[in-house]
């Protein structure tokens, strides 16, 4: 009997213990790290584009008083295609040379406006007149465009944006502006305290 109860413990001995709950856990899969890295990688890239967009077409005008204005027409083509954002710049009009683009307005006083890029500078006894041409145009703009309807040179500018802002009212687009900027704070806040809180369950 003794030698039975020997046998009895020496096997229950032998047997391996139950895994624990962190033990059963298995380590993250490579694809599965290389995923949530490229996510979060993707996702600080479309955030930090947000804010470069939101800073050069919304604060830098803003400060400097430069006016956004959006190319609705192919007549720029290929630099400028037809939803181009572009922000003008007011200078004075004996520092606009030949080959500068300048918006301008199509009548003196009225909203409408065009860019085009100045193909010569005729000195006439009332005053100085830019010609005009679109680069994609065969033909120069029919009229001579005097210092009072320069509205600026175009800055800089950015292929396509002017689709998302051409249909939004200067208001709207200020508090558009500043509530994406919110959100964008509240993502990369939550990027951050997600990764910090992934690694501390990868260490543990």
């Amino acid at each position: 009997m003794p030698a039975h109860a020997d046998d009895a413990h020496a096997e229950q001995s032998n047997v391996a213990p139950e895994p624990t709950r962190r033990s059963r856990r298995r380590p993250p899969s490579r694809l599965r790290r290389a995923l949530s890295l490229g996510t979060r990688i993707l996702g600080w890239s479309v955030a930090a584009l947000c804010v470069v967009l939101i800073v050069a077409f919304v604060v830098v005008p803003r400060v400097t008083g430069a006016t956004p204005y959006t190319v609705l027409t192919g007549s720029m083509r290929p630099s400028m295609p037809p939803g181009t954002l572009v922000v003008v710049k007011p200078v004075d009009f004996d520092q606009i040379r030949v080959g500068d683009v300048v918006t301008y307005q199509l009548v003196s006083g009225q909203p409408e406006v065009v860019t085009h890029r100045v193909t010569a500078i005729d000195v006439t006894d009332e005053g100085p007149r830019l010609k005009t041409q679109g680069d994609a145009n065969a033909i120069a703009d029919e009229k001579p465009v005097r210092a009072e309807q320069v509205r600026g040179v175009v800055w800089y500018w950015a292929p396509y944006i002017g689709y998302v802002t051409s249909g939004v009212s200067g208001t709207t687009k200020s508090w558009a502006a500043r509530g994406v900027g919110v959100l964008l704070l509240g993502y990369a806040a939550f990027v951050v305290v997600s990764s910090i809180v992934k690694k501390r369950r990868t260490h543990s």
